[in-house]
């Protein structure tokens, strides 16, 4: 019970240049596991920060009293990318040869938190559960690996979609999870959860 709560928590988050998506935060208030009232919330314009160092932001709340201090740095990211099927990153020779290079026994104790990447396919669901009153779901897949999270796009009033998309992950941790949850998207609610799968990388 704190109406000056400090969390001190870390999040990695990927955002793509080419994109002009706002980071939106709130703030709520649980009073008990079923209970939960909404305090506050602001946006941050990732594409207005400045690279490569870290902006010490005192973010009002909309509408609500009390304000949030963050401290948010935009670095560039190597290894970690979505793109569509047709133009999988490792089908490049050039870009094969590059993390050959990289990932070799001489180079391999350059930096010992860089022990490889993971490169994973999403190509489609089949028979997910039904969320909306039309019998359909506007679902979307969620890919977590250690604190980096990357989702697909949505296809809406389908439960067999197909989104065919390429996600490459750096690994930082050999005894990560790969955690692929499907959720429908249900407009500005939390999006409902259709489905879950844990993979364990010493299992790949």
């Amino acid at each position: 019970k704190s109406a000056n709560p400090q969390w001190r928590e870390q999040f990695d988050f990927h955002y793509f240049s080419d994109r002009k998506d706002m980071l939106d935060i709130e703030v709520w208030r649980k009073d008990n596991k079923k209970h939960e009232d909404l305090l506050g919330m602001s946006q941050v314009d990732v594409s207005a920060l400045p690279m490569k160092q870290t902006n010490r932001l005192e973010l009002p709340l909309e509408k609500h009293p009390g304000s949030l201090l963050m401290l948010v740095a935009v670095t560039p990211c190597a290894g970690v990318s979505i793109s569509d099927l047709c133009v999988c990153p490792l089908e490049d020779p050039s870009e094969r040869q590059q993390i050959s290079q990289r990932y070799c026994i001489k180079n391999s104790f350059r930096d010992i938190r860089d022990i490889g990447f993971l490169q994973v396919k999403v190509l489609k669901a089949v028979d997910l559960m039904a969320a909306d009153f039309s019998g359909k779901s506007d679902p979307f897949c969620v890919l977590e690996l250690g604190n980096d999270s990357l989702q697909t796009h949505t296809v809406y009033k389908n439960l067999n979609p197909e989104w065919n998309k390429v996600f490459t992950f750096p690994i930082k941790d050999i005894h990560d999870v790969l955690e692929v949850t499907v959720f429908d998207e249900d407009g500005d609610k939390p999006p409902d959860f259709l489905g879950k799968v844990a993979i364990p990388l010493l299992s790949v």
